[in-house]
């Protein structure tokens, strides 16, 4: 018969979250695979757990570990995955291990604990009762603009992961997209000695760390659209934009944000529409 997968939540700071049952799954299981050994044996150290076999599950060895993990389940064994912190396969490897052992036929098995964008939303003092967890939003601000602005409507709380130094420049992105007075909280070092959780308008939040990053590991929760907003008609936008006087490459990077829409379809439209004046 074929092993079992557990997927199992580690802390995401204060080791005193860590579960009992998580404690003794990774002391039994054939296969611990963790994103981070290191991190991985200090909290070994720590709970005195002796696994029987170590491996790295990481990102650049994803693929190729998945289906050498998959071989161990479908031979009987038993194998917990483990991120550097939290539950793995939320924004960390994971996914692609789950899938391939489902498709195998083998159990899987989660072992909940600590979730970072989970703690955030319930301290954030925003709705709760529908979220959606973007992970990571991307770097390049172009595409990060065009995601913002698709989301404009959206009535879930948003919540997204955030590195310290970007912080700033995804919440000023998120003013102009979504509003300056849409609630919003950012949440650093979440179960840490310096815990902090500041919650205002998107304005106000973006003016506080525009010039001063948070330290630590952030998480970013934000207020759905209390109500749909009127469709933007991008036609009419791009021809009143015209009429000002911008040019095409001026318009998408006005429009970019407001309607969500791709750079380079925003400015092939403003390059048709004065064309055909």
């Amino acid at each position: 018969m074929a092993g079992v997968l557990y997927i199992v939540a580690t802390p995401i700071g204060n080791l005193e979250d860590m579960t009992f049952r998580a404690v003794r799954l990774l002391g039994e299981v054939d296969v611990v695979a963790a994103e981070d050994t290191r991190a991985a044996g200090r909290l070994f150290e720590r709970f005195s757990i002796r696994p029987r076999r170590l491996l790295s599950y990481f990102e650049g060895n994803e693929a190729a570990r998945s289906a050498e993990l998959v071989d161990t389940l479908t031979a009987g064994g038993s194998v917990a995955l483990i991120s550097e912190a939290g539950t793995p396969a939320i924004s960390d490897p994971g996914a692609r291990l789950v899938r391939a052992a489902v498709a195998g036929g083998v159990e899987v098995v989660p072992v909940p604990g600590p979730v970072a964008a989970v703690a955030a939303l319930v301290a954030s003092g925003l709705p709760s009762e529908r979220f959606t967890v973007l992970g990571f939003p991307p770097r390049e601000r172009g595409p990060r603009q065009v995601l913002f602005g698709s989301l404009r409507d959206e009535p879930a709380t948003l919540i997204l992961y955030e590195a310290p130094g970007r912080v700033g420049a995804t919440l000023a992105d998120l003013a102009a997209a979504l509003g300056e007075q849409r609630p919003a909280a950012v949440a650093r070092e979440l179960t840490k000695l310096h815990e902090e959780i500041a919650r205002g308008p998107l304005a106000e939040l973006r003016d506080r760390y525009r010039d001063d990053p948070p330290r630590g590991e952030c998480t970013l929760v934000v207020a759905g659209a209390s109500e749909a907003a009127a469709p933007v008609d991008v036609e009419a936008e791009v021809r009143r934009l015209l009429d000002e006087g911008l040019g095409p490459k001026d318009v998408a990077a006005r429009l970019l944000v407001k309607t969500g829409k791709p750079r380079r379809e925003l400015y092939q439209l403003a390059l048709s529409l004065r064309r055909r004046r």
